[in-house]
């Protein structure tokens, strides 16, 4: 039983110590760029995206791919937010009109 346990204490352990890679980095800033421009396409971008795109680009410019992508998920997240906004209050404002 416990040479069981220390197998999987050191398979999850090893798991996390695979760091990410710069591949990696930019695979997830293209997919929060990109929903960041669906969202200016629609006339919705949010300020805090931007930003969140942008501590990205400064931590993948310093090498720190696991905080850039980190933060590239949440900006992508925001976008993905700010496109179901606009999506979503296209038509809500028809149920806010007085008739």
């Amino acid at each position: 039983m416990r040479v069981f346990a220390a197998s999987v204490l050191l398979i999850t352990n090893g798991a996390s110590a695979f760091a990410a890679s710069e591949a990696d980095y930019k695979a997830a800033y293209a997919a929060a760029d990109a929903a960041n421009k669906e969202a200016g396409a629609l006339r919705n971008q949010w300020t805090t995206t931007a930003s969140t795109l942008s501590a990205a680009k400064k931590a993948g410019d310093a090498g720190d791919f696991d905080g850039a992508i980190a933060q590239a998920k949440e900006a992508e997240a925001l976008a993905k937010a700010s496109i179901f906004q606009a999506t979503s209050e296209k038509e809500r404002w028809k149920d806010m009109e007085i008739r």
